[in-house]
């Protein structure tokens, strides 16, 4: 009978039972817990939530933070990574830059934003880009010095200039390893957005997060939690959907 469940529903099966053991048991011990609730009243709480729409609300303003700082980190990490792959020179002046400033976490800035932009999606928004700009660079970089060293011979060859070289050659045979940069910038997006809400910016789902925690309610804590996994898993989905589309028909592995 299992056989003939999908492979996809086969992977819910154990979650399944897991939450049915976990509701069995704290019915039966009739336990009450600041920290933990019934999987029935989590689904109740964010039934709720989605109902009321706060649950809309929050998700759009993380989500729409963690894009806008994800699309301007992303663009200038992308940029700077194609020209450090494109210049050995630039490459090694900016080493010692890079390998100061990537290791720095970026709740660290938290302070610093908040004294620039203040309060709001600005603040959080400056965050996650810094955040951002770094996995784009590295990969950016790295997919241009993968490229085959025959193919800018052959674009030199032909004439092209720097600029249609880079837009004909390079880019398009970097773009794989782009591509998983940006996948990686967009779970470090969403986790930093988040955690800049739970701790300075009073908006989105981890300041509703950090509110359910201070009223006690772990029922609806808990189902944000479930919530931003959701949100985090359905966004790569979706970016493991576009480079399946994108690079399969070429053969091309990211």
């Amino acid at each position: 009978m299992i056989r003939a469940i999908g492979p996809r529903l086969r992977g819910l099966l154990l979650p399944l039972l897991a939450l049915a053991a976990a509701e069995a048991a704290m019915r039966a011990s009739g336990a009450q817990s600041d920290a933990f609730a019934r999987p029935t009243e989590i689904l109740r709480a964010m039934w709720t939530a989605a109902q009321d729409g706060s649950l809309a609300a929050a998700s759009a303003q993380t989500l729409g933070n963690a894009l806008l700082g994800l699309a301007a980190g992303g663009g200038i990490g992308l940029v700077l990574g194609l020209w450090f792959g494109a210049s050995s020179r630039a490459g090694r002046w900016s080493a010692l830059t890079v390998n100061l400033l990537r290791p720095l976490p970026s709740v660290a800035l938290v302070p610093i934003a908040m004294l620039a932009f203040g309060f709001g999606y600005r603040m959080e928004s400056a965050v996650v880009a810094f955040t951002c700009v770094w996995p784009m660079l590295m990969f950016a970089q790295d997919g241009v010095a993968r490229v085959e060293p025959r193919l800018v011979e052959v674009a030199r060859v032909l004439g092209l200039g720097g600029i249609r070289r880079a837009w004909k050659i390079v880019l398009p045979a970097a773009l794989p390893r782009i591509f998983v940069g940006l996948r990686l910038s967009l779970g470090i997006a969403l986790t930093i957005a988040v955690t800049t809400e739970i701790i300075a910016n009073p908006m989105g789902l981890g300041y509703g997060l950090a509110m359910a925690q201070q009223s006690l309610n772990p029922a609806l804590m808990l189902a944000l939690v479930i919530w931003i996994g959701v949100l985090g898993w359905a966004a790569n989905a979706g970016l493991l959907w576009l480079q399946a589309r994108l690079f399969a028909r070429r053969g091309v592995r990211a």
